[in-house]
């Protein structure tokens, strides 16, 4: 064998390695599909809007720290922690997969990313692209769950900061939950005016600037770190002088082109703002030259490297256990739900409690979301108030969709959660934990008891109840849940324990015509 055959070997190799990792992309597709989609739904919303935008950065970063960073080739590089990141990144996939819960999947697309740089440049040097890589999490939706908390709680705040700025200008102002009454008009905080549109965008333009910022890495961790306040701050000043022109001028500044023109100028600010303190910081630094690396020279030249992909073996490898996971992901069957009637079929008479079944307004039942729903109000004589009964089931909480806390849509509409602890209901010969939570709006008093109901088990945490789903998903290929919420008004004279007796007196009359028509 002469000394030219390993080379031409190796140069073999390289050169079969772009199909090979060819083969492995085009083998991900199937497992990594219900991702792409719910990046695209994601991306056509608003808040998410700045989606196809990322990729191209992560792409100009990768680009650059190539750039930045030449090395020889390595005769034996470390490729085996890129194999069993992709291992990781594929189980991740086929878990999200199998729970129809898309937000997992596209967390295994970024660690699938990673685990090919990985690969295709050994340890040491792919470890250098984690921060382009990284970037690519603000490409990402946030997990449905935690949107509605946050979503929630920033409108909570906007709302506050808002009415305390129109206070300030001498204007009489009442908060009402999430409402700001100024006497003639009435605003709404709603979703759209939580300020998550501008949240994530400018998280990824804090951490682009951090990146390209030149100087010591105390000064990028401050640009990364107060973008997420100032964001939020100048939502919700833009809240308050949204009522204070409302005051003066009337409904229409807080609707049509003003209002959207309003949310361009946060936008603008945020970035002003990140870049004035970068220049401020930059006057510290004890390096002079340009305050951010904006270079773009030989970014061509790497481009055209990219195609001599390294790694052969292990890529086939990777290829080999790509294709395993996406047959295993597609050859399994869902068992799903049983069949049963739906909640229309519920009764309308519970013991002496007689119901009227009621509707949801479309745009409620479309940000609901569920499969089926029940709304019904129930009286009885000798009771001094009736008592409202919820019920909202999935049949499957993936794509957006699933049961989510009280604590989160009651603020939307007026009222304030005044207590929130748990009790005990007795039901059925069985005891079980409820939330038990008292809520206000003005003078007005209600109690809710309200749990989440799976596959046969009860549980009053909405985060346990999305863990049980994602974990009966991957045993069963079941997701399906409910929520049950009982509601009834507290009298002015009337004690919080007899509210909570008429709640428990009719929730042990409900609950057997419940069973059949949920799913074990």
């Amino acid at each position: 064998m002469t000394f030219a055959d390993p080379l031409a070997m190796m140069r073999q190799r390289l050169a079969l390695a772009p199909f090979v990792l060819l083969g492995a992309t085009l083998a991900v597709i199937p497992l990594f599909w219900s991702g792409f989609v719910s990046l695209g739904q994601a991306w056509s919303t608003p808040e998410y809007s700045h989606g196809p935008l990322i990729p191209l950065i992560s792409l100009f970063l990768f680009l650059r720290e190539m750039r930045d960073h030449p090395t020889g080739v390595d005769r034996a590089p470390l490729r085996w922690p890129g194999l069993l990141l992709g291992a990781a990144a594929l189980a991740l996939a086929l878990a999200g997969a199998r729970t129809s819960i898309p937000d997992l999947v596209t967390y295994g697309m970024i660690l699938w990313v990673m685990a090919v740089v990985l690969i295709a440049m050994g340890w040491a040097r792919g470890r250098r692209h984690w921060a382009s890589v990284f970037h690519l999490i603000f490409m990402l939706p946030l997990p449905q769950v935690l949107y509605w908390k946050v979503s929630t709680a920033l409108q909570g705040l906007s709302a506050q900061i808002g009415v305390a700025l129109v206070d300030a200008a001498g204007i009489p102002v009442f908060l009402d939950g999430q409402i700001i009454d100024l006497g003639v008009w009435q605003l709404q905080v709603a979703e759209a005016c939580s300020g998550l549109r501008y949240l994530f965008p400018i998280l990824s333009f804090s951490y682009l600037t951090a990146i390209l910022y030149r100087g010591p890495m105390a000064h990028r961790v401050i640009l990364f770190a107060m973008a997420a306040p100032l964001a939020i701050i100048l939502n919700a000043v833009r809240v308050g002088i949204i009522g204070i022109l409302v005051d003066r001028y009337g409904i229409a500044q807080a609707q049509g082109f003003l209002h959207i023109f309003q949310g361009w100028v946060v936008f603008a600010l945020c970035i002003a703002i990140l870049l004035i303190v970068a220049a401020l910081l930059a006057r510290r630094r004890p390096a002079g030259g340009p305050m951010l690396d904006l270079d773009t020279s030989g970014l061509v030249g790497q481009a055209a490297r990219l195609g001599s992909i390294g790694g052969t073996r292990v890529l086939v490898m990777l290829t080999v256990l790509t294709l395993g996971i996406t047959a295993l992901h597609l050859t399994i069957n869902d068992t799903g739900p049983e069949p049963r009637a739906r909640l229309s079929a519920y009764p309308m008479q519970l013991d002496d409690w007689i119901g009227r079944r009621g509707i949801l307004a479309p745009d409620v039942a479309r940000v609901l979301g569920a499969s089926d729903y029940l709304v019904a109000d129930y009286v009885a004589p000798g009771e001094t108030s009736g008592v409202g009964l919820f019920v909202a089931w999935y049949a499957r909480q993936a794509d957006g969709t699933g049961i989510h806390s009280p604590e989160v849509c009651l603020p939307g509409a007026g009222w304030e959660i005044a207590s929130l602890d748990h009790s005990t209901l007795t039901a059925g010969g069985a005891n079980f934990g409820v939330n038990r939570a008292i809520i206000q709006k003005g003078l007005d008093r209600q109690m809710v008891i309200y749990w989440f109901e799976q596959r046969g088990k009860r549980m009053t945490s909405d985060w346990q109840a999305k863990f049980s789903a994602v974990r009966d998903g991957l045993v069963t290929g079941r997701s399906d849940g409910m929520i049950v919420r009982f509601t009834t008004p507290i009298g002015p004279d009337e004690a919080d324990d007899v509210a909570e007796a008429r709640l428990q007196k009719i929730a042990r009359a409900a609950l057997p015509k419940l069973a059949p028509l949920v799913p074990d």
